[in-house]
């Protein structure tokens, strides 16, 4: 038994984001159909009004973040999939941009996986994926951990459709194995200092960035 709650202990501390702050809910003013439309999600123990990022965003998702498993992962998939789909009925031809953190790239992942079929004009940013599918690396640290964190968090996979996907992982334990589990946390807060910046990344990136070096999706 101690052993179990070492291990899902474990899983929780590698999908943490490196905030603490308790999620608050509040109601976010109503986005502009002009330009594209920029949604972002945090990691574990942000908040929707303190998740990291920065730039021109319109919406930050607001979903459970102190316990990194399916169920929140879940959550926070419902709850982008509510909101850019109220934004894309109010602004049908408008570009959406999502982009998340940690525990916050698998809700992003996930969301593009179920949704690419059915929803077009969308591109997708993911930092420190832990269900980011190697090479190059390895996969993400949602594989070893999957049967205790649940579905949908668990596994690595690439099933994005059309939709372009920019993802990011530099020596990170979260989002790849072969990076040993002793860099982790030091590496994973620290090692994305440019990329919380939504306005660098552009509405159509579709590659991987990998310790510092581009590789084609």
């Amino acid at each position: 038994m101690r052993a179990k709650r070492t291990t899902a202990a474990l899983a929780g501390l590698l999908l943490t984001a490196g905030l603490s702050v308790a999620l608050e809910s509040s109601a976010q003013a109503a986005a502009s159909c002009e330009g594209t439309y920029t949604i972002v999600v945090g990691g574990t123990g942000s908040s929707w009004n303190n998740d990291g990022f920065t730039g021109n965003i319109q919406q930050h998702v607001g979903y459970p973040t102190q316990i990194p498993n399916g169920a929140s992962a879940r959550a926070g998939v419902n709850e982008l999939n509510r909101l850019v789909r109220d934004q894309r009925n109010a602004c049908p031809g408008q570009h959406v941009k999502m982009g998340g953190y940690s525990l916050a790239a698998a809700v992003v992942h996930i969301w593009v996986t179920e949704n690419w079929q059915t929803f077009g004009n969308v591109n997708a940013v993911l930092v420190s994926d832990p269900k980011r599918q190697g090479p190059p690396g390895a996969n993400g640290g949602a594989v070893p951990f999957g049967g205790v964190i649940g579905t949908p968090l668990a596994g690595a996979d690439k099933f994005f459709g059309n939709v372009p996907v920019k993802t990011i992982c530099h020596w990170d334990y979260v989002c790849d194995e072969s990076a040993g589990i002793w860099t982790y946390p030091q590496n994973h807060i620290n090692n994305y200092p440019n990329d919380f910046n939504m306005d660098h990344h552009n509405d159509s990136a579709n590659e991987v960035w990998y310790n510092g070096s581009w590789y084609p999706a």
